[in-house]
């Protein structure tokens, strides 16, 4: 019997801290935006993210772009149209800290804020399974997750945007 509490204990405990304890996410992801009208736009590829604030959303389908998050700062780099925006951030997002921060509300669901916004992340087997929230345009946004890894050491260099000197630079 001693066991078997210890046992639950330790596996709550766990399932607790299943968020505030991910400091690298790497994913396969595909992103869908439902707009007030119910016209979705589907978006597919990989994201990368390392503590303490880096992220690398490569989209794959059906456009190619890579979105590089670094602390204050924004850098999309549209391979179709061989440009970049640059945008700087009011704040530094940080996704860990949104994480850790999260409060549990059901057994595989989460509500994290930022920004006056929440966003709903819901876990499956001890990693995150997708993530939801509504933009600044009313947009219902979904992105899922598959081919979870949680932890893997990340070269940082994975975020250093690579832009060609050729690529117009638009900064807002």
């Amino acid at each position: 019997m001693k066991k078997v509490l210890i046992s639950t204990l330790f596996s709550v405990m766990c399932f607790s801290n299943e968020l505030e304890n991910i400091n690298s996410f790497t994913a396969n992801f595909s992103q869908t935006i439902v707009d007030d009208k119910n016209k979705t736009l589907s978006y597919s590829g990989l994201v990368e993210a390392s503590k303490p604030y880096f992220a690398l959303w490569s989209y794959k389908k059906p456009i190619q772009k890579d979105v590089y998050i670094l602390r204050t700062k924004v850098m999309i780099v549209e391979k179709e149209l061989e440009q970049v925006i640059i945008k700087n951030l009011d704040s530094s997002f940080n996704f860990f800290s949104m994480i850790k921060n999260a409060k549990k509300i059901s057994n595989n669901k989460y509500i994290a804020k930022f920004k006056d916004k929440l966003f709903t992340i819901s876990t499956n087997k001890h990693t995150i399974s997708a993530i939801s929230y509504q933009d600044d345009f009313d947009n219902n946004i979904t992105i899922k997750f598959k081919n979870q890894k949680i932890n893997k050491k990340i070269d940082l260099e994975v975020f250093d945007p690579i832009i060609p000197l050729d690529y117009d630079i638009i900064r807002e």
